[in-house]
């Protein structure tokens, strides 16, 4: 005859409560763990199935259960120890991670959280609030800025430029080309300050405008040689006058790739019948609102970084100087940007994105 598994009765509201602790991810573990436990065993299961389900020593699962059964939820929390007692329990910390995670204050007062309005709501000290947080990574004031691209033929173009770059075709070239349009030849107001110890260097922020240039650079995907030039304007034109001189740089008999992004000039009448007289030239269009999967936009970051963005200049004859300085100290010892994420990969993480998004809103 089967011995019949006793069914652990929760107290009224805990499941709920337990279920959030489990779907957490900033929960402590042994706290999710005890969770699981008693959550199994609310479900007929016996300790030695919940045991071999979880990895846990039999005689674990047993105290779990025997504590709920004793003092409810709080009893899931670890006993008092000799010395100071700890002033927040595992309950209370799960208890602001839910409402951080779950919930936003009053519309009128803000759209996120800050330390003094949880504090206010959930009746602890700002600086408790401020453990909490810092503890499990917890950062409401901090927002990061993403889009999904809605392009029609988005996985097809995401396949065709991944392919090229981790897969090139044979006896070609790719390139990853752009534009980077209005970039400013500033000077400062006043001069600033010199780095010295305890101190960092400082710049005004006001300044003077000399004009502005637009650099077109193609990275071969290969070897990280960029070409490049720049021009006072940025049209149909400065990009056909660009084509030319990358077909000029390729040696005959090799094949261009060029991968870049949807910019109206860039599928201009010229240049669709310039490319008919020369069937070398292949243009790939990233999908609309992808400008990551353009590998020559981390050269890009990586000038102004290191170039523009503390530069003062006194005219564009200067800035134009600068850009090129840089560009051919890089050239005489290119170092290649390496793609890694494979198309699949990338369509996958937009799936759970557009899951993601829909199952929100």
């Amino acid at each position: 005859m089967a011995i019949q598994t006793r069914v652990l009765r929760l107290r009224r509201g805990d499941r709920e409560l337990l279920q959030s602790w489990t779907r957490s991810r900033t929960a402590e573990r042994r706290l999710v763990e005890r969770a699981r436990i008693v959550l199994a065993a609310a479900e007929g299961q016996s300790s030695r199935a919940i045991a071999t389900t979880l990895q846990l020593p039999r005689a674990t699962v047993l105290q779990w259960i025997r504590r709920y059964e004793e003092g409810s939820l709080r009893a899931l929390e670890d006993r008092p120890r000799s010395g100071r007692p700890r002033e927040i329990t595992a309950a209370v910390e799960a208890a602001v991670i839910e409402k951080t995670i779950t919930e936003s204050p009053p519309p009128e007062v803000a759209t996120h959280w800050s330390t003094r309005l949880m504090a206010k709501a959930i009746g602890l000290s700002r600086e408790a609030v401020g453990r909490i947080w810092r503890k499990f990574a917890l950062k409401p004031h901090q927002l990061k800025r993403f889009k999904l691209s809605r392009d029609p033929r988005l996985f097809e173009k995401i396949h065709d430029v991944i392919g090229l770059y981790m897969h090139p075709p044979l006896n070609a070239v790719v390139f990853s080309f752009d534009e980077k349009s209005q970039i400013q030849a500033l000077d400062r107001t006043q001069p600033g300050l010199p780095l010295k110890k305890g101190r960092a260097g400082t710049m005004t922020h006001d300044y003077i405008r000399h004009g502005i240039t637009t650099l077109f650079a193609a990275m071969n995907v290969s070897t990280g040689e960029t070409i490049y030039e720049c021009m006072p304007r940025h049209r149909h034109q400065e990009f056909l006058k660009f084509l030319r001189k990358l077909e000029r740089s390729v040696e005959t008999g090799l094949g261009i790739h060029v991968i870049l992004d949807n910019y109206a000039t860039h599928k201009h009448a010229a240049v669709r019948r310039w490319l008919k007289r020369n069937p070398r030239v292949h243009l790939h269009f990233i999908p609309t609102g992808a400008s990551w999967l353009n590998m020559v936009e981390r050269l890009f970051s990586e000038l102004t970084e290191k170039q523009l963005r503390r530069l003062a200049v006194n005219s564009v004859a200067e800035l134009e100087s600068a850009i090129r300085r840089y560009l051919d100290n890089r050239n005489l010892q290119p170092d290649p940007f390496v793609w890694t994420k494979s198309a699949a990969e990338i369509i996958s993480k937009i799936d759970r994105g557009l899951r993601t998004l829909e199952s929100v809103h």
